[in-house]
């Protein structure tokens, strides 16, 4: 493991900040044990002058973050990870503050209801109806309507892929491009990434993904549906897709094959890999300089799609 982050993981196990798990703990302490972590890795980070929390139709929630002094900037519309069951609009300003900063590009927060309250599809359609808002909204969020992108990290990334596929299928605006943060694309636990790096019952385990899919979905046969496994679709027609991972994540292997099968669709890739990284990584730029590189580099490939592809 990247030394600075096994760091990072001490000083959290210090000052008493461990995230419940939502398999094992009451899912209001596991979403207050998420957002006092994320309190503390964000920590100093400034807010941007224009931050603006906002409801959309149906009661949908949404965070949007204006880059300082752009006008008219491209809109990423992303989604939270944290096992469709954890994570707040809070919980990732400051990674979401320091990608808008870096890239030029607008950003909305996409607050998606999740389980165990709100189970498959909801918030599949949620994030879904947050991209079809803000297109058809783009002018009054000060954003063009004509660069827009997906976005998300791990159960987020999902559901970014997800709503791309839809999106596709139905003939609508399509995100010019992907941003995929470590996502999970398949509900299949039987890779080698997995048996490797998912025996680990503090992290992201196999058990813990079982668990995620078994109170995630309503029925077994949606374990076969793209829009919970986005990795069984077919890729062609897709933007470019940035995708990041670490070395040591389960999902490693998912991030390898979501490449294969966009490649051979013939659908522009990159592929960021990060040596001694884990699952969840994204939140710890502050402490954390590979974190802080992959940010970097992240928000340099989006403002390349958008700015300039």
């Amino acid at each position: 493991m990247d030394p600075e982050l096994a760091a990072a993981g001490a000083l959290l196990r210090e000052r008493g900040l461990l995230a419940a798990s939502p398999m094992t703990a009451p899912i209001a302490e596991a979403r207050a044990s998420s957002d006092r972590v994320s309190a503390f890795l964000g920590k100093g980070i400034a807010p941007l002058r224009d931050e603006r929390t906002l409801t959309l139709p149906g009661g949908l929630r949404a965070r949007l973050y204006r880059p300082d002094g752009v006008v008219a900037p491209p809109l990423l519309v992303y989604a939270h990870g944290g096992s469709f069951a954890v994570g707040s609009l809070d919980g990732w300003d400051h990674m979401l503050r320091e990608l808008v900063r870096a890239s030029g590009v607008a950003a909305l927060h996409i607050d998606y209801r999740m389980m165990p309250e709100h189970r498959f599809p909801v918030a599949h359609d949620d994030m879904l109806a947050g991209f079809r808002w803000a297109a058809a909204h783009a002018a009054a969020l000060g954003v063009d309507g004509a660069r827009l992108a997906l976005g998300g990290d791990s159960a987020g990334a999902n559901l970014a892929l997800g709503a791309a596929l839809t999106l596709r299928d139905a003939g609508e605006v399509q995100p010019r491009a992907l941003l995929l943060h470590y996502g999970a694309y398949s509900t299949d636990t039987s890779s080698a990434s997995w048996q490797r790096f998912g025996q680990n019952a503090a992290g992201l385990s196999i058990a813990s993904a079982e668990w995620l899919w078994a109170n995630y979905l309503t029925a077994p046969e949606q374990r076969e549906d793209w829009r919970a496994a986005p990795l069984l679709a077919p890729m062609a027609g897709l933007p470019p897709c940035l995708l990041t991972i670490g070395e040591l994540d389960p999902l490693l292997d998912q991030s390898l094959e979501l490449a294969a099968k966009l490649n051979a669709a013939g659908v522009r890739w990159r592929l960021h890999r990060y040596a001694g990284l884990n699952h969840g990584f994204i939140r710890y730029a502050r402490l954390v300089g590979a974190v802080r590189r992959c940010l970097t580099e992240t928000a340099t490939a989006l403002a390349e799609e958008l700015h300039h592809g």
